[in-house]
């Protein structure tokens, strides 16, 4: 069984192997969603393809739609979609054991985001000025709103948009903040752009990255100065907030074998142009949340028929803290880094580890649980005891601590910062009795010397402050004595990384005195975890 729309018409070898087929004309649907697209999507990653487009699969099952999506991407769109007519598997990953294996045909069309790509570009102009467009969303991970490097200076890829205005722009969010004037230009339809990243006020981070282009294009003159009016009117064009939660780590090689053992052919990663490993598949837990402000000047489309929640933005603010700031990704993180130093190639094992299991139960519910408020829709004891009882520990999640050690320097002031802020405006908590967050900082510090807990080589995930941050801390050998003030100051005052000036906050002290104690030899980050957490 291949991977396209021909193979697919020979239904009956698919169902035998028990995957679950679309139930709808796909041909007929992409006819309509070319005609009349209601719905847009940036960011053509694993994220979107287990979660967006299966919910849309749901709702055109049941018959409550007529359109698909159409997703924006990079390279992997030639590689991954077009290749494959579009199409792609969903392989779910259950607690029991079991997997749920389905086709996902949602998917009505796919371009690159690449204004020297003619036909790409043109169709996209010819999307975002079409009236049927109710929803542009996004997932392009936090750095793919960042207009400044570490030292608060605007990228050069930036600063060229900023002069050459929206004729030819070459940044991401550039490209979309003139498909955005388009849709301006031709007679200020309406738009709501929904970001779906995993981070705090998203919507609001992801209006200011346009702002900025807006404002500068003004400024000099490149666009009409009513422009800057049109997307900062919620009756024209919204930026609603919005919580997300599925895990989906890398295809697995235990899923490969599955599938190839139930006859599916493509199962082999592709290499992109960029050189980027894709692969025609997605595996993915089964639990998922979205939740969405309701705030869409065009009206939207009918997600809550496929589980999303639409609600105000408060309670979208209140789920997003208890996730992302204290119920999962701080511990996700924690997990990240010391599963690096410690060994551990999967999140599932780490639950596994006495001093590991006891360090994020207590960040989660000791010290991170006393700033959560209740949204009211997900309680949140009942969604920690879902991810620490059931989701991390799921053995046949193959999810690693090195996947999630990405980019940890541009989630570090979401997932911690924000709890030690929080700490700082109550008045009944005081920061300086956080004990275990400091340590994972610390850790993290540790982390870049690129040297594990039995001594050995170990390679860092990628990361955009790499080049920055690992040079203060390259010359410092394990055995060295301390004080390290010197070389992590750097590191620890930079509130573009933690959210906050440690030192500012009395944490800046607790961080190195920990650090000291685990550079001081071999096996000292295991016997500084037992010290500490018990």
């Amino acid at each position: 069984m291949k991977l396209n729309l021909d193979a697919l018409k020979d239904n009956h070898d698919w169902e035998r192997a028990g995957f679950k087929l679309p139930k709808y004309n796909i041909e007929q649907i992409r006819e309509d969603t070319k005609k009349s697209p209601n719905w847009i999507h940036f960011g053509a990653g694993n994220i979107f393809r287990a979660f967006m487009a299966n919910v849309q699969q749901r709702i055109l099952n049941e018959g409550k739609s007529d359109k698909g999506i159409v997703v924006v991407g990079g390279d992997s769109i030639e590689t991954i979609y077009q290749s494959h007519d579009n199409l792609t598997v969903l392989i779910t990953l259950k607690v029991d054991g079991s997997i749920e294996k389905t086709v996902i045909a949602s998917i009505a069309e796919s371009l690159e985001l690449d204004v020297q790509n003619e036909t790409n570009w043109r169709r996209l102009k010819e999307i975002f000025v079409n009236p049927s467009l109710q929803m542009v969303s996004f997932t392009i991970t936090e750095k793919g709103y960042k207009l400044k490097d570490s030292k608060g200076e605007y990228l050069s890829v930036v600063v060229e948009d900023f002069e050459n205005g929206p004729q030819s722009p070459i940044s991401y969010i550039g490209q979309v903040t003139s498909l955005v004037y388009e849709r301006y230009l031709y007679g200020k339809q309406s738009i709501a752009l929904v970001s779906m990243d995993n981070m705090s006020h998203n919507g609001t981070k992801l209006y200011e990255s346009v702002n900025t282009y807006v404002e500068k294009w003004v400024e000099k003159g490149l666009v009409k100065e009513g422009f800057k009016n049109y997307i900062d009117d919620p009756r024209f064009v919204s930026f609603p907030w919005s919580m997300i939660d599925k895990i989906t780590p890398r295809p697995d090689s235990s899923v490969r074998n599955m599938l190839k053992d139930s006859g599916f052919k493509d199962v082999e990663d592709l290499i992109t142009s960029k050189k980027s490993h894709v692969a025609p598949f997605v595996n993915a837990e089964e639990s998922e949340y979205l939740i969405i402000e309701d705030v869409f000047p065009n009206d939207r489309p009918n997600l809550e028929e496929g589980g999303v929640i639409f609600t105000d933005r408060e309670t979208v603010e209140k789920v997003e803290r208890m996730k992302v700031c204290t119920c999962l990704n701080p511990l996700h993180t924690t997990l990240a880094i010391f599963g690096c130093l410690l060994g551990y190639d999967l999140i599932s094992k780490e639950m596994e580890d006495p001093e590991l299991k006891t360090l994020v139960e207590k960040i989660g519910y000791e010290e991170g649980f006393p700033v959560v408020v209740n949204p009211g829709i997900i309680d949140p004891k009942e969604f920690i005891d879902e991810v620490l009882q059931v989701r991390f520990p799921n053995p046949f999640m193959p999810d690693t601590p090195q996947r999630i050690a990405t980019d940890t320097s541009q989630k570090l002031g979401i997932r911690f910062g924000e709890t030690i802020r929080a700490y700082q405006a109550r008045e009944d908590l005081n920061v300086t009795d956080l004990k275990l967050i400091p340590l994972v900082l610390a850790g993290w510090c540790r982390y870049l010397m690129g040297i594990n807990d039995n001594g050995d080589k170990m390679e860092l995930s990628p990361d955009p402050l790499l080049k920055e941050v690992v040079p203060h801390v390259a010359n410092i050998n394990l055995g060295d004595k301390g004080p390290f003030h010197d070389q992590l100051k750097p590191i620890l005052s930079n509130a573009n990384i933690f959210g906050v000036n440690l030192y500012d906050v009395d944490l800046g002290q607790k961080v190195e005195d920990y650090f000291e104690e685990l550079v001081l030899g071999k096996g000292v980050i295991r016997k500084t975890l037992k010290k500490y957490v018990y």
